[in-house]
């Protein structure tokens, strides 16, 4: 290893863990690496064609994992710069206060955080100016304390959209303007100016931005950490394991494959006095546990046995309604409703939450058709429906389970082992609430259709976009295998910034936790690097 590999910190991956980290880092002026096991993704038409993203899944990863029984299946993950935020919804929701402490759910408990909702908040608010997200903080009643407004007024709804919240005001609820991470510039009518990057359109959830315009890692992170001198990055470097000094106190070196995409690549090894992982709950697990050693027979930080245990996913619900009028929105991702998020007047435990999705279309309807067989009127084509479509995403919380975990196989094969019926109750409670609402809002009340496609094909153990959990923190090295500033209690210098940290999960999407945090622990790596 020559000199010229050394680094003052290496961050493997580069979604929105590892991306907002470097950016945090790059000022500091020290030597700092990027490794991303996939290249920038490829700017093409396909990039917002629904049988292309979503039918054909031409972006998703070209692996298999395994479930508990043995069996294959194809995992909802992208590696591209930017990771999994090229393709979120850039939905940036806080976590609630009562997120952070014990709540008791149906089938159980989920755990508290070491960290409050205060300590995080200053965080919460950098990441929101960062990100570009616009909202308007106040509306939701669920929502903890604010130290700052958002930077950005909330996306105005479209007249459908806005019928509809006002439709939910009728009912005696308190829908509020969903927070999202976009370029736009509104005029007094919300529509894109002629100087907005982005359009305002039906293209926003589960696609990938053509022109740049959606908050991504990539985006808002890693392009301007990389305009420091001090910051570089190798693409296609796949990260196999994390090699030790003898005292296994210390990370000496990164072995990582680097190639060019295009097949084999050769080993090479990097060091640094700092490593950051952020790949993702899964893969950031399996690089541990792969990286064990005779002073970590069970893998790296896993002393306590739960690397790779505790995963979680949300659980969701991607439905489509059907509206009696034309629906003409494009732009539909604006609209969220917490009312329940903890509890109803006929539920004592948390329901979760309910938030507008990206508009579908007749493509995407063409590829549900043969589960939506019979559920819709014979006399209704695609394309009408998909011009009355509304929709919807209901997200519950998942309980962090010892049993739902990441492990090998001797050959290297990740096995996902996951309770697809793991507290349910509440989500089937919320889907019921918005069921008995339709009539209500101007919607056919018996026309409330999965949209699986979205969710991998009705495939739950697929949808693994919202994966977390399985590298946990906590105060107490005995069950947790990273401190509070997520630093391997094992090791010295060894950070993990992905949502793999989370003890819990709460109901809403995680991504600007996981950049709060990155945020967060950035600094302490920062004032350890001076």
């Amino acid at each position: 290893m020559t000199d010229a590999q050394h680094y003052a910190v290496i961050v493997v991956g580069t979604g929105a863990g590892g991306g907002t980290i470097a950016h945090r880092l790059a000022p500091t002026g020290k030597r700092i690496l990027l490794l991303e096991r996939g290249d920038y993704l490829p700017r093409e038409r396909d990039n917002w064609d629904s049988t292309a993203v979503f039918v054909k899944g031409k972006y998703r990863a070209p692996e298999f994992w395994f479930d508990k029984h043995g069996n294959q299946f194809p995992p909802e993950v992208n590696y591209y710069v930017g990771g999994n935020t090229k393709f979120y919804g850039a939905a940036l929701f806080r976590m609630r206060p009562e997120d952070f402490g014990e709540l008791r759910h149906h089938d159980g408990i989920s755990p508290a955080w070491p960290l409050s909702y205060e300590e995080l908040e200053p965080y919460y608010t950098q990441a929101e100016h960062l990100y570009l997200v616009h909202g308007r903080h106040g509306e939701d009643p669920t929502e903890g304390p604010t130290s700052a407004q958002y930077a950005y007024p909330p996306v105005q709804h479209e007249p459908r959209i806005e019928q509809l919240s006002h439709d939910l005001e009728k009912q005696g609820l308190h829908p509020f303007h969903l927070p999202i991470g976009v370029n736009l510039t509104q005029d007094d009518r919300g529509r894109a100016t002629h100087t907005s990057a982005c359009i305002r359109c039906d293209r926003v959830d589960g696609f990938p931005c053509l022109v740049g315009a959606k908050s991504d890692a990539q985006v808002i992170c890693v392009d301007p950490a990389l305009e420091h001198d001090n910051v570089e990055m190798v693409t296609h470097a796949d990260v196999r394991r994390l090699e030790t000094d003898a005292t296994g106190r210390s990370v000496t070196s990164v072995v990582a494959t680097v190639g060019n995409g295009g097949g084999e690549g050769s080993t090479v090894e990097f060091s640094a006095d700092i490593v950051v992982i952020a790949c993702g709950a899964v893969n950031s697990a399996v690089l541990l546990l792969r990286s064990a050693n005779d002073r970590h027979p069970r893998g790296l930080a896993n002393s306590s046995d739960v690397v790779g245990r505790h995963y979680m996913r949300h659980n969701n619900l991607a439905l489509m309604a059907v509206s009696k009028e034309p629906n003409d929105t494009r732009f539909q991702k604006t609209l969220a409703l917490h009312d329940w998020y903890l509890g109803s007047d006929d539920w004592e435990y948390p329901l979760g939450g309910i938030q507008m999705l990206g508009k579908s279309d007749s493509e995407q309807i063409h590829g549900e058709a043969p589960r939506w067989a019979g559920a819709v009127s014979p006399d209704m084509p695609f394309e009408v429906l998909a011009h009355h479509a509304v929709d919807f995403w209901l997200c519950g919380e998942d309980l962090p389970a010892p049993d739902n975990r990441v492990t090998l196989d001797r050959d290297g094969g990740i096995h996902l082992a996951l309770d697809e019926k793991n507290n349910i109750a509440g989500l089937n409670h919320l889907r019921h609430k918005l069921q008995g609402m339709l009539s209500h809002l101007g919607m056919y009340e018996h026309h409330l259709l999965s949209r699986s496609i979205y969710l991998h094909k009705g495939m739950p153990i697929g949808a693994t976009a919202h994966q977390a959990g399985t590298v946990r923190f906590g105060r107490d090295p005995a069950d947790s295998a990273l401190d509070v500033d997520c630093k391997a209690h094992d090791l010295d210098n060894l950070y993990v910034v992905d949502t793999s940290f989370f003890p819990s999960i709460g109901a809403v999407n995680p991504s600007l936790t996981a950049i709060a945090n990155a945020l967060r622990v950035g600094d302490r790596i920062a004032d350890r690097l001076r």
